[in-house]
């Protein structure tokens, strides 16, 4: 996607006026949102022929909280020069850390009990002895 001189011109009312002394014309702009909305790069991934990307960012930003990108993408589909339809996905990851034993993990036995019965710490039973057949 990328619009030309032409087609520019039929929406360039759409565009805030340019004051002062300005490194990027409105149209390299638009090229360059484009170029990354239909590739999905991030800004810094723009190829060096749109020019510093951090100033086509800082500038689609400012159009964005505006509402300017609203009326361009409008408008350059009642001109029909583009179908586009573009949304906005976010992912979390938070993590949250959890003992072991919340998560139903085994715990480990205590291994000195069962060697050696009589080292410290309660019995877990009690050795009663019963006589079998007693007469």
């Amino acid at each position: 996607m990328e619009i030309a001189q032409e087609q520019y011109e039929k929406i360039a009312d759409c565009f805030p006026r340019q004051r002062g002394n300005v490194n990027f014309q409105n149209l390299v702009v638009l090229n360059a949102i484009l170029y990354v909305a239909e590739h999905g790069c991030k800004w810094r991934g723009l190829p060096k022929s749109f020019g510093n990307w951090h100033s086509i960012y800082t500038r689609m930003n400012r159009w964005s909280k505006k509402g300017v990108l609203d009326r361009i993408f409008m408008r350059l589909q009642q001109e029909q020069m583009i179908r586009i339809k573009i949304e906005a996905v976010s992912l979390d990851s938070t993590i949250i850390k959890i003992h072991p034993v919340g998560t139903g993990a085994l715990t480990k036995l205590d291994h000195s009990r069962l060697v050696n019965p009589g080292a410290g710490g309660q019995q877990s039973f009690i050795w009663l002895p019963r006589m079998l057949n007693a007469q």
